[in-house]
């Protein structure tokens, strides 16, 4: 092996490798660098292309079919947790006097998983199974935009809240600080203030 050219030593470890990847390989010696020669490599007919082509569409197709098996997960537990925020807001807003039908509201411009309307009361809120501070900017924003372009949908007393199953403490204190009706299930973790 010591006796081989540095071009023949490497022409049989990539003759070794065109029989593993079924291709047909052809060399074109290069020009000399510091590192030795370079080997130019080319595929010599089309058809090693197309095996190649349709081994990558067939991995595609199987990694398609798991994303939409996921995305089929994810859309039923969003769905769930959006269903279940409606009904126990609905019944601790019960339990507090105030009879509101909670429903989700498609815009143009956004959606609300939570939002209520009673008289001159209104529940605006977010659901999620676990989230961070940034979901209060969010649901200020959606408020904002209502605001603006959308007044129609607001009344003069708005309840804010958001259901999340998994808040992250940093969640829990600025909704103590900005009063933000914070619950799941089982815990209200900031109690709501309802306007006079």
């Amino acid at each position: 092996m010591k006796n081989k050219s540095y071009y023949a030593r490497s022409r049989s470890f990539f003759a070794k490798r065109q029989l593993r990847f079924g291709v047909k390989l052809r060399f074109e010696r290069k020009i000399k660098t510091g590192f030795g020669r370079r080997l130019k490599v080319f595929v010599r007919n089309r058809s090693c292309w197309r095996e190649l082509f349709n081994r990558l569409m067939e991995v595609l197709t199987h990694m398609d079919r798991k994303l939409n098996r996921i995305e089929k997960i994810l859309k039923k537990l969003t769905v769930d947790i959006e269903e279940e925020a409606k009904s126990i807001i609905k019944y601790r807003l019960r339990e507090m006097g105030i009879d509101v039908d909670i429903d989700v509201l498609k815009l143009p411009d956004f959606e609300l998983n939570i939002y209520g309307v009673s008289d001159n009361i209104c529940v605006v809120g977010e659901a999620s199974l676990r989230a961070g501070a940034s979901i209060i900017d969010e649901l200020k924003r959606k408020l904002n935009t209502l605001k603006t372009k959308y007044p129609g949908y607001l009344r003069e007393k708005i309840i804010l809240v958001l259901y999340v199953t998994l808040p992250l403490p940093e969640l829990v204190e600025r909704a103590k600080k900005e009063h933000i009706w914070l619950l799941k299930a089982t815990k209200e973790y900031v109690k709501p203030k309802i306007p006079n």
